[in-house]
């Protein structure tokens, strides 16, 4: 009889993930991002509860009123309430790319592991379709999507999505080849661990790291470019609170908005440049703890 004798895992794998909060929360700008971040989701949340009007409720006679104590950021072209649509727009704009993302994350990361594990020609066609796909911009290439599905928020999602799969196929394969060979992969596949389980069960746990930071970027280059895609017509639709549509709305309302109305534009620009910034500070927080070269 064979007796199995249980090992604890060693000390430093068990001191491994305090070492990475340690690092997450060293570094300040990671942790205000996700402090301002959560506040957005929290607005988002409970925008029905705290806005102070209807975001779709207009008033032509205060078109473009300045801010006041009844409208702390003004009104719009239409004389809706800014902050209200702000608010409201925060859940729009941040679930439009957080549901982008995670379209480009579950696509990607299928081929990168597929292209990483297999190699050969499977790696060959999926990374030189990936090379197409990254030879075009990818506001141009999303713009090209939309145009052929048509305007709405839910294209483009998708067309940002699919622009957003290379960068994460890439990184995922780049993990993948250098795990394939490793001693638990050869272990695993000669207890006769199929394909599929290989992948689930042992690439894809070691990958997570490099996932989660481009994910994150990712993420905030998704937010951006359905913010600019909204803003030129072809993302969200009025009178949806999106912010880059409303961007293009405080646009469309003529060349005096530069000179009297500026609060439209500011806005919901620095919205929009807040939130692309902490989600940058974050995926940097997280840069730091995956990477190997680090020092704990």
């Amino acid at each position: 009889m064979v007796e199995v004798v249980a090992t604890a895992p060693p000390t430093g794998a068990r001191s491994r993930p305090s070492r990475r909060r340690r690092a997450f929360f060293a570094n300040r700008l990671a942790v205000l991002g996700v402090v301002v971040l959560g506040l957005f989701a929290l607005i988002a949340v409970l925008a029905p509860v705290i806005a102070p009007y209807d975001p779709y409720a207009q008033d032509l006679a205060g078109r473009f009123r300045p801010p006041s104590g009844a409208h702390p950021l003004g009104q719009d072209e239409l004389g809706r309430d800014i902050l209200s649509r702000l608010l409201h727009g925060a859940g729009v704009t941040l679930s439009a790319g957080l549901l982008a993302v995670a379209l480009a994350t579950a696509v990607g990361t299928a081929i990168g592991l597929l292209a990483g594990y297999r190699g050969g020609w499977c790696d060959t066609v999926l990374m030189r379709l990936m090379d197409v796909l990254l030879a075009f911009p990818s506001v141009l290439l999303a713009i090209l999507i939309v145009s052929t599905l048509g305007p709405g928020l839910w294209n483009a999602m998708l067309a940002v999505g699919i622009v957003s799969v290379p960068q994460i196929a890439r990184v995922v394969r780049s993990a993948a080849i250098g795990l394939r060979d490793s001693d638990y992969v050869q272990a695993a596949r000669s207890m006769g661990a199929g394909s599929a389980r290989i992948l689930l069960r042992t690439l894809l746990p070691n990958c997570t790291g490099p996932l989660i930071v481009q994910s994150t970027l990712s993420l905030a280059a998704a937010i951006l470019d359905i913010a600019a895609l909204s803003f030129l017509g072809l993302g969200a639709q009025a009178p949806t609170p999106e912010w880059g549509a409303m961007l293009s709305d405080a646009f469309r309302a003529g060349f005096h908005v530069f000179l009297t109305s500026q609060f439209a534009i500011v806005f919901p620009g620095l919205a929009i440049a807040f939130a692309v910034l902490c989600v940058n500070f974050i995926g940097d927080g997280f840069r730091d703890v995956f990477d190997p070269k680090a020092v704990r």
